[in-house]
């Protein structure tokens, strides 16, 4: 993984985490923060209950990543075969670039409703009843599962790289730069009705996905 595509990673993250993340897991955040956290107990103590979440979220993602990260590398045995891998991946997150603009259904047609299982519902409220500092890390964990456009852009990248250690790698910095969005939520309520600043945050992550999705096309071309 070079320089670039850290900062790339992190840059897509950390803008579309102001958009996409705070629309798709912002109920979760104020339902947890509502039922589980007292307002009257210390900063530091509420501070800490959402770190817990934001590192489960980001275990959920790195053990995904990993895993995806193997997968691409079973296909990827030649030189041709990593080019095909890139230009396919890059070809995945133009449309998931598409999709995340709303121009095209590409993401929402993969997607599952995972959350409105009986299993995770019951889990879910299980948790939302408990107000040990273990239970908001399970709660991240279990958000990290939720079938979300934007993971699915990050687990294509994760599996471009065809190792698993590196697979791991960019789900763990998609985590790390979607925490101070989350975080921020947790505190001020106001980030998730402001719908204006979010759709201009999802719009930026959108393109830099789509020219991300580009400029990876034009890596696989030059294995042929």
């Amino acid at each position: 993984m070079s320089e670039i595509n850290i900062l790339t990673i992190v840059s897509i993250a950390f803008i579309g985490s102001f958009g996409h993340c705070i629309g798709m897991c912002g109920g979760i955040v104020m339902a947890y923060s509502a039922k589980m956290i007292d307002p009257n107990t210390s900063k530091i103590s509420q501070s800490l209950a959402h770190l817990l979440y934001s590192f489960g979220r980001v275990t959920t993602y790195t053990l995904l990543g990993a895993l995806f990260g193997s997968l691409g590398g079973v296909i990827t045995y030649s030189s041709t075969a990593n080019g095909i891998l890139l230009m396919l991946t890059g070809i995945l997150m133009f449309l998931a670039g598409l999709s995340l603009l709303g121009k095209l259904k590409f993401l929402t047609l993969i997607e599952h409703s995972f959350s409105s299982s009986k299993i995770y519902k019951q889990t879910f409220h299980k948790i939302l009843n408990s107000k040990s500092n273990s239970s908001f890390f399970t709660l991240g964990m279990l958000n990290g599962l939720l079938p979300c456009g934007f993971v699915y852009f990050f687990a294509i990248t994760a599996a471009s790289t065809a190792q698993a250690l590196y697979g791991a790698l960019v789900m763990f910095i998609f985590g790390l730069s979607t925490i101070p969005a989350m975080f921020s939520l947790g505190f001020i309520a106001s980030l998730a009705r402001a719908t204006k600043f979010r759709a201009m945050m999802m719009n930026i992550a959108s393109l830099s996905v789509l020219i991300y999705g580009i400029f990876t096309i034009y890596n696989g071309l030059k294995y042929f």
